[in-house]
């Protein structure tokens, strides 16, 4: 399948989603609260918790949008660009937090188990079901563009599913009185974070170290500059991501001896827009000949 990751974010539109579902879940979170703590749901508490700390998300999210944009400066020579993955990181380490927070409170609700309505939590989760479900929408379009905006698709389209749940949890609770429903779906809401979540901690950790790209093959790279003419070899090649949206790279290209100053111009400009192609978007070039004595991969 092909990955579009590095199509073009419409910026405007972006922005506009990002606000939008920022005001609609926040909304959410306090009719959340309002019915939680009258009913003494932990459900719908945990769900609220939840929901928040991605409304927090959602807002640091378009914080990381905006600074992707930010000038390079004689401190910051890439500018704030590194934010964007830094803040995915962020984002997903708070929401495992959360996820042992309510996985806590609902094994020692199962000793307890405590009476609530189960319509109130049916009829307020289904609200949630069309807010999540816009909210998730609005990204829909953008989502394999960015890994903030698939971050933010993944946390609302998952809060949908959440919501869905607990629709089913409220109408058997008021059916049977089986308290013990309330703190397994919090366990089951827990166990959907922490999936919708995993792969994502993954990617924020290896970006955050300098890893490869995920979409980036290094020795396909390789192998496809070795094919223009002119190019012998390329080593000590290093790639790593500058935002979710640019990659950078570096590397020794080694060239035929006495090539001509215009051929080695024109070599240059082939193998970057080669690897344009393949999703480099900077790259520096050491120039090598034949008889260079720095070939080995440990010079």
């Amino acid at each position: 399948m092909e990955n579009r990751q590095h199509l073009p974010v419409n910026s405007v539109y972006t922005n506009r989603a990002f606000v939008a579902g920022i005001v609609l879940n926040l909304a959410y979170v306090v009719v959340q609260i309002i019915a939680g703590l009258r009913i003494n749901s932990l459900s719908l508490l945990s769900d609220a918790g939840h929901n928040f700390l991605d409304v927090s998300g959602l807002a640091l999210s378009l914080l990381a949008f905006t600074l992707t944009k930010s000038k390079a400066t004689k401190k910051l020579t890439y500018g704030y660009k590194k934010s964007s993955i830094l803040i995915s990181l962020f984002n997903t380490i708070v929401l495992l937090i959360s996820v042992g927070a309510i996985g806590l409170e609902a094994i020692l609700r199962f000793q307890n188990p405590e009476p609530l309505q189960g319509m109130v939590v049916a009829v307020i989760a289904f609200i949630g079901i069309f807010i999540n479900g816009i909210s998730a929408f609005l990204f829909f379009r953008e989502k394999d563009k960015d890994i903030n905006i698939r971050s933010a698709f993944l946390h609302l389209f998952s809060d949908a599913m959440i919501s869905l749940g607990l629709v089913v949890g409220g109408i058997l609770i008021y059916f049977t009185n089986e308290y013990w429903i309330d703190p397994l779906l919090s366990i089951l809401i827990s166990c959907v974070i922490l999936w919708s979540t995993w792969n994502l901690l993954k990617s924020s950790i290896h970006l955050s170290m300098d890893g490869v790209p995920e979409e980036i093959d290094l020795e396909k790279i390789i192998r496809k500059v070795q094919t223009i003419e002119g190019v012998e070899s390329m080593h000590h090649v290093h790639i790593w991501a500058i935002s979710t949206k640019e990659n950078a790279m570096t590397g020794h290209l080694v060239v035929s001896e006495n090539i001509a100053a215009e051929q080695l111009r024109l070599i240059k400009n082939a193998v970057k827009l080669k690897l344009k192609i393949l999703k480099i978007d900077h790259c520096t070039l050491e120039i090598e000949t034949m008889n260079h004595d720095c070939m080995d991969e440990n010079c």
